[in-house]
C-alpha cells in the first residue's frame, strides 16, 4: 500500500513537471516570436523612414536589394526576398530547420512591413540618417538574432563558407560587403558609398551589443605569493566567485616557484579597475593575465544592466572557508 502510495505521489509529481515544462516552452516560443515580430518592425522602420528614401545602402543582402532598386523598376520587397532565397537554401544545408523556417517568416514579413509601411521624411541630414538608419536596422537584426532568425542572408552565408574552408565569419562578411560599397561607389557616387559604409559600422555595432549584451565580461588568471588574502578580498570586497587551481613548478621574475594557487575569476569590466586596485594592495608584484569572454552561463556574477541583477558572493562565506 505505501508503496503504491509513493508511486502516485511520484506520477503526480512528474505530471504537475511536465505540464511546467509545457507551460514554459509555449511562453519561450510566444516571446521568441514576439521579439522577432518587434526586431522587423524595428528594421522596416530603419529602412523605411531613414534609408530608402535618402539613396543609402546597408550591408549585406538588404543593400544589395537597395542598389538594384536605384537602377531596375523592381519593387524593394520582391528583391529582398528574392536574393535572399539563395542563402535560405544554403541555411538548409547549414543550420538547423527551426532557425530556416523562423527566417523565412522573418524575411517574408520584412519584405510586407517595408511594402505597406508610410512614413514620412524624418530629416534630410545625411549624418543623422546614416547614425538612426543603422541604429533601428541593427536593433532590428539583433533582436532578431538573439532569438533565431536570420534578417540577412549574409551571414548565412559567412556561417557555410566557414563550415566548408574554415574561413572566419566576420572576414567573410567583411569582404562581401567591401565589394558591395565599392561596386556602389562606381555606379552611384562615393559620397553614398561613405555614407553606406557608416551606415554598415552603425548596424554591425549596434548588432554586436543587442546580441552580446551591454554587460562585458573579462576573465582574469592572478598569481600570487599572498594568494590567501587576494582571493579573501575578491570574495569579501567585490562579491566575484573564484576558482583556485593548484599551480606546479613554474618560472618567472623570482625565479622557480613551487606549490603556488592559480585564482581564476570573472568579474564584470566595470570591475577592472576596482579589483587591480585591491590586488596592488596586497600584492603589487603579482602576475595578472586578463581576457575577453565570449559568452558566460551560470556561476557567481555582478550584472549591473540586467534587470536580474545577477548574483553576488555573500562576504561570510570568506570567513567560514577554512582554506583562507
Amino acid at each position: 500500500m505505501y508503496q503504491s502510495i509513493y508511486e502516485i505521489g511520484q506520477k503526480n509529481k512528474a505530471e504537475k513537471c511536465q505540464v511546467h515544462i509545457k507551460g514554459r516552452n509555449i511562453y519561450n516560443l510566444i516571446s521568441e516570436y514576439f521579439q522577432i515580430a518587434l526586431g522587423i518592425v524595428l528594421a522596416s522602420i530603419g529602412l523605411k523612414a531613414f534609408l530608402l528614401p535618402n539613396g543609402f545602402l546597408d550591408g549585406g543582402v538588404t543593400g544589395i536589394a537597395i542598389l538594384l532598386n536605384t537602377q531596375i523598376n523592381v519593387n524593394i520587397s520582391y528583391l529582398l526576398v528574392l536574393l535572399s532565397i539563395p542563402f535560405l537554401i544554403i541555411a538548409y544545408f547549414t543550420v538547423s530547420k527551426k532557425i530556416v523556417l523562423k527566417s523565412i517568416i522573418s524575411i517574408i514579413s520584412l519584405a510586407v512591413f517595408i511594402q505597406f509601411e508610410t512614413f514620412d521624411t524624418i530629416t534630410d541630414d545625411k549624418l543623422l540618417v546614416a547614425i538612426f538608419g543603422g541604429l533601428f536596422v541593427g536593433m532590428g537584426i539583433g533582436i532578431s538574432v538573439r532569438n533565431g532568425a536570420v534578417l540577412d542572408g549574409s551571414e548565412i552565408l559567412g556561417i557555410f563558407l566557414n563550415d566548408r574552408f574554415g574561413i572566419e565569419i566576420g572576414k567573410i562578411i567583411l569582404v562581401f560587403n567591401v565589394i558591395l560599397f565599392s561596386i556602389t561607389a562606381a555606379i552611384l557616387s562615393v559620397e553614398a558609398a561613405l555614407y553606406s559604409i557608416l551606415t554598415f559600422l552603425v548596424t554591425a555595432k549596434v548588432t554586436d551589443f543587442i546580441i552580446k549584451g551591454f554587460e562585458d565580461f573579462i576573465g582574469l588568471m592572478i598569481v600570487s605569493r599572498h594568494s590567501d588574502a587576494v582571493q579573501k578580498a575578491i570574495i569579501e570586497k567585490l562579491g566575484a566567485g573564484l576558482t583556485v587551481y593548484k599551480g606546479g613548478p613554474g618560472y618567472g621574475s623570482r625565479g622557480e616557484v613551487r606549490d603556488f594557487n592559480i585564482i581564476h575569476t570573472v568579474i564584470n569590466r566595470i570591475d577592472i579597475r576596482k579589483i587591480h586596485r585591491l590586488i596592488d594592495e596586497i600584492d603589487p608584484e603579482a602576475f595578472i593575465v586578463e581576457y575577453d569572454i565570449n559568452n558566460i552561463k551560470g556561476g557567481v556574477l555582478r550584472r549591473y544592466l540586467d534587470r536580474r541583477k545577477g548574483k553576488k558572493l555573500s562576504p561570510h562565506i570568506a570567513k567560514t572557508n577554512s582554506s583562507f
